[in-house]
């Protein structure tokens, strides 16, 4: 049986992404479907079950909920200064920045942490 993971990703611009991943595969789309039809194509066609786990971008032990709220402020703040013409202060901007690596890390600790719990 195929075990497949989907993580919500934010993006530099405030979107969301998904990353589908199965082991050494993995790929990327903008929803969970796509992402998941991305990486079906990567996998051998003798695979005929498949077991698929989404991950909801919530609050945990890997990004908690005040690095979320900060996020979440950040990128309002991004939104309106892109909207307005303008950019975020620098202090803004860096915290915003190391909010999203933070964030990339923590998506791709959740999947190791979940295949490793689907192995077992």
């Amino acid at each position: 049986m195929t075990k497949v993971a989907i993580l919500p990703e934010p993006t530099q611009i405030g979107g969301i992404t998904y990353r589908a991943i199965s082991g050494e595969q993995q790929s990327v789309g903008k929803t969970a479907g796509e992402a998941l039809d991305a990486l079906t194509a990567l996998l051998p066609g003798d695979e005929t079950s498949m077991l698929v786990i989404v991950q909801n971008l919530r609050p945990d032990r890997f990004f908690t909920a005040e690095q979320h709220r900060r996020l979440k402020d950040l990128m309002a703040g991004w939104r309106a200064a892109r909207d307005a013409g303008t950019t975020l202060p620098t202090e803004e901007q860096a915290e915003l920045n190391a909010l999203v690596e933070a964030e990339v890390r923590a998506a791709t600790e959740r999947a190791t942490t979940m295949l490793k719990e689907l192995e077992e």
